[in-house]
């Protein structure tokens, strides 16, 4: 079984439990489309309901997110957007903020930035842990060994190719949820939710009792509804993306905070 995390992720998860319900957790890219602007838009994500938030740190190459997030992480860099400033910044935009604030990125940002530096600067600002997506189970060690040193929580993936073998390394290394993705292959809305869903979660189910967060194509209050009743958070981030490049230029905070809200409708059945 995993370590028993004390972080606010664990906290959040366990009020939801307590209440019956469902989370909402929901993805954005920091720097997108200013730095400046991340602070009023993880304001209004939170005012819309999300109970945990994922903050992209902007990649080159980001291989594993589809072109919504890719164009995302580009205006982001374009902004200036670095791992460095984002923790800089990160107890400025999380200032009334009460959704934990996860640190979405990959490897080799962190990489370079130092593994315990990056636990250590992560901790002091705020964050409550991170999921690095492209980091192997097996490669891992010196990135937990850090980041439970700071009591930050380790989130990583699993998807429906993952072996039973794969799984068990997976949690025995994650601790606030496990992020199973719905399907292979990039980020991206879809119209429907993986028919490999299902199978998946009972064989997460068999390995661990965290819980289970499922992304990867979920873009609206049905999909949402559909992924709540069979697991513990729906994870929405290209649909929600996707929103910020199109309504934020003219409508601002307020229509982002809408859009959750919207989101959050498939929680509540």
């Amino acid at each position: 079984m995993p370590t028993v995390s004390t972080s606010r992720v664990e906290l959040r998860f366990r009020e939801l439990r307590e209440r019956g319900a469902k989370g909402l957790v929901i993805y954005l890219t920091a720097g997108d489309p200013t730095l400046d602007g991340t602070g009023k838009l993880l304001a209004a994500v939170d005012r819309g309901g999300a109970d945990v938030i994922e903050l992209g740190v902007p990649f080159s190459d980001p291989l594993a997110d589809g072109p919504v997030i890719q164009r995302a992480s580009e205006r982001a860099l374009k902004a200036g957007s670095t791992l460095g400033r984002i923790l800089e910044r990160l107890p400025e935009w999380r200032e009334g903020i009460g959704a934990p604030v996860i640190l979405f990125s990959y490897y080799n940002p962190v990489l370079q930035y130092g593994l315990e530096r990056f636990a250590r600067d992560a901790a002091r600002a705020g964050a409550a842990g991170a999921l690095i997506v492209d980091l192997a189970p097996e490669e891992a060690g010196a990135y937990v060994q850090a980041m439970r040193a700071k009591n930050l929580d380790t989130v990583f993936l699993a998807a429906p190719t993952s072996t039973d073998e794969r799984l068990a390394r997976l949690v025995r290394l994650s601790t606030g949820f496990l992020y199973l993705i719905s399907r292979p292959g990039t980020t991206g809305a879809r119209s429907d939710v993986s028919g490999a869903l299902g199978p998946l979660i009972e064989r997460a189910r068999r390995h661990t009792e965290l819980p289970l967060a499922v992304g990867f194509g979920v873009s609206n209050p049905a999909q949402v509804r559909e992924v709540a009743a069979k697991a513990e958070a729906a994870v929405v981030g290209s649909a929600l993306v996707r929103a910020i490049e199109e309504r934020y230029a003219a409508g601002g905070p307020n229509t982002i905070e809408q859009f959750v809200r919207w989101l959050r409708e498939g929680t509540d059945a």
